[in-house]
C-alpha cells in the first residue's frame, strides 16, 4: 500500500533519522485525544514504545490529555500516567503557562495537537506559552504537524493590540489558514523568541484538494480534538459559530451537532434568515442554512425547545472558496438586532479567566464586531471594508511561514 499522507507524528515514528537528535535527551509530549497514529494508536503509547526515546513527562491542554472536560473553564488536574508511570501536567488547571518545575521535567517538548484553524481555539495559545517558556528555560520545542481542517482561507477581523488573551494568542484574523507548525514559526518571528524550534512536517498534505480542502478525507478518521468538535463540518463552521459563546444564543452544545447550529426559544429563525438574505445575500454563499428545532440537554437553554438555523457546510452544498462562516454568523447577529432591537444578545459572564471584558469582544479581539452589530446605521459594507483590509494584510504577513 502506497502511503500518500503522513502526519508529523507518523514520520517521526517511521524514521529513526528524524529521531536521532533526541538521543540521550528527556522528551515530553503535549497531546490530546486526537493525537493519534495512522492506525489510531495514541501518540503517548506509540512514542513510549520506541526503544530509542526517553519519554519523561506529558502535558495536556484545555479539555485534558484525555479530553474529559466538556465545557470551557473546567480545569484538568495533574496526574501520573498509570501505564507509563510518567507525570502528566495540566496546562489548563492551576496554571496555563508551564511552571519552572514542569519545564525541568524535559529537554525537548514534542507538540502533537490537532488544531481547527481558528484563532480562538486555545491550543495555539498554549503553543505560544510553551514557546515563550522554552526560550526562558533553554528547552527545545518540536511541533509534529497536522492538517488545518479549515484549509487555507483567511477570514475575520485581526485581533487589536491590547486584546490578547487565552482565546487571542496574537494579531491574526479569526480564520488564520495556517497549520500549528507554521503558526509556531510565526510566533517565534513576531515575538522575537530565541528558542530551538523545529517542525516535523507532514508528507502529502494538500490543503487545496477537494473534497477535504484541508482534511485528508478518505485517508484519516476524524477524532474529536475537543469534546464539541465532532466532525469536519464543525471545523469549517467554527470560525463563525464560536462567536455564539459570547452570546445568549445556543451554539448547539447539548445536541449532537454542536457549533454547527444556533438558536433560542424566543427567536423566529425563519425571520432571521429572511433578514440575513435581505441584508447581505452573498455572505451566505457556500453552504445551505436550514431552519430547525432543537432542545439542548445541557448548557444554554437546556430542556427548552429552540428555533434555529443549521449551517450545512458539507457535500453537496459546500463550496470551500465561497464559504465565509465569520461573516455569516456576524450577519445573523445583525439580523437579530434589527428584528429584536432590545434582545439581550451579548452574554455577560466570566470567559476564559477574563472578568472585565465582554466575551464577544475577547472572542473577536476587539469591540469592533459588537459595535457594528449594535449600530443601527452600520451596514454590511462597513464591516466588509474593515475586514477585507485585515484579511489582505494577513495573507501577506503569513506568506513567509507557509510550509506546504
Amino acid at each position: 500500500m502506497t502511503i500518500r499522507f503522513q502526519t508529523g507524528l507518523d514520520r517521526l515514528l517511521a524514521d529513526p533519522a528524524l529521531r536521532a537528535p533526541l538521543a540521550g535527551r528527556r522528551v515530553a509530549l503535549l497531546a490530546h485525544p486526537a493525537s493519534v497514529t495512522a492506525d489510531l494508536g495514541h501518540a503517548l503509547d506509540a512514542l513510549a514504545a520506541l526503544p530509542d526515546l526517553n519519554l519523561s513527562a506529558a502535558f495536556g491542554p484545555q479539555h485534558g490529555l484525555r479530553g474529559d472536560k466538556q465545557d470551557n473553564m473546567m480545569e484538568s488536574p495533574d496526574f501520573r500516567d498509570p501505564r507509563h508511570g510518567i507525570p502528566v501536567f495540566s496546562l489548563y488547571g492551576e496554571v496555563r503557562r508551564p511552571t519552572a518545575a514542569m519545564m525541568d521535567s524535559f529537554d525537548v517538548l514534542l507538540v502533537d495537537l490537532q488544531d481547527l484553524g481558528c484563532r480562538i481555539y486555545t491550543f495555539i495559545t498554549t503553543l505560544r506559552y510553551v514557546l515563550e517558556a522554552a526560550a526562558v528555560y533553554g528547552k527545545s520545542v518540536w511541533v509534529l504537524d497536522r492538517p488545518n481542517p479549515a484549509g487555507r482561507p483567511v477570514e475575520g477581523l485581526t485581533l487589536r493590540t491590547g486584546w490578547e488573551s487565552f482565546v487571542g494568542a496574537g494579531a491574526m484574523p479569526m480564520r488564520h489558514g495556517l497549520t500549528l507548525g507554521e503558526l509556531g514559526h510565526w510566533f517565534v518571528a513576531t515575538l522575537n523568541l530565541d528558542v530551538d524550534y523545529r517542525v516535523i512536517a507532514m508528507d502529502g498534505w494538500q490543503p487545496e484538494a477537494a473534497p477535504g480542502h484541508g482534511w485528508p478525507l478518505g485517508e484519516r478518521a476524524w477524532i474529536n480534538p475537543s469534546p464539541n468538535a465532532p466532525n469536519l463540518a464543525m471545523a469549517r463552521t467554527y470560525a463563525g459559530t464560536v462567536m455564539l459563546e459570547g452570546t445568549t444564543l445556543s451554539e448547539g452544545r447539548g445536541t449532537t451537532r454542536p457549533l454547527e447550529l444556533f438558536g433560542a426559544p424566543d427567536i423566529d429563525a425563519r425571520a432571521v434568515l429572511g433578514e440575513m438574505q435581505a441584508l447581505a445575500p452573498d455572505w451566505l454563499a457556500g453552504c445551505v442554512l436550514r431552519d430547525c428545532w432543537f432542545e439542548p440537554t445541557f448548557h444554554k437553554h437546556a430542556g427548552q425547545l429552540c428555533h434555529g438555523l443549521h449551517i450545512h457546510a458539507e457535500a453537496p452544498h459546500y463550496d470551500h472558496p465561497a464559504f465565509r462562516p465569520w461573516r455569516l454568523q456576524s450577519l445573523s447577529f445583525k439580523a437579530i438586532r434589527r428584528l429584536y432591537p432590545d434582545y439581550p444578545l451579548w452574554r455577560d459572564f466570566a470567559y476564559e479567566y477574563e472578568h472585565d471584558r465582554l466575551a464577544i469582544d475577547l472572542i473577536n479581539g476587539s469591540p469592533l464586531l459588537r459595535e457594528w452589530v449594535d449600530d443601527p446605521a452600520a451596514t454590511p459594507a462597513d464591516l466588509e471594508a474593515l475586514t477585507t483590509a485585515d484579511e489582505a494584510a494577513w495573507i501577506e504577513e503569513r506568506r513567509p511561514f507557509l510550509l506546504y
